[in-house]
């Protein structure tokens, strides 16, 4: 029996779970060391910008 499912939807929600993936690579996030709800922002930010950097720099 085939499961329906919204393949676009489901791609886009991957690719979600793989960009979370790798921010957990970074401790403080993992751990959710920061207590302050803005400085565990500010290190998802800095986190998700040296991500987006090894793709802008490889290309």
């Amino acid at each position: 029996m085939k499961i329906e499912h919204d393949r676009a939807l489901y791609k886009q929600r991957n690719r979600i779970e793989r960009m979370f993936g790798h921010l957990k690579i970074n401790r403080a996030i993992a751990t959710r060391y920061d207590q302050l709800a803005n400085s565990f922002l500010g290190m998802v930010q800095l986190a998700t910008a040296r991500y987006w950097l090894k793709f802008v720099h490889a290309a």
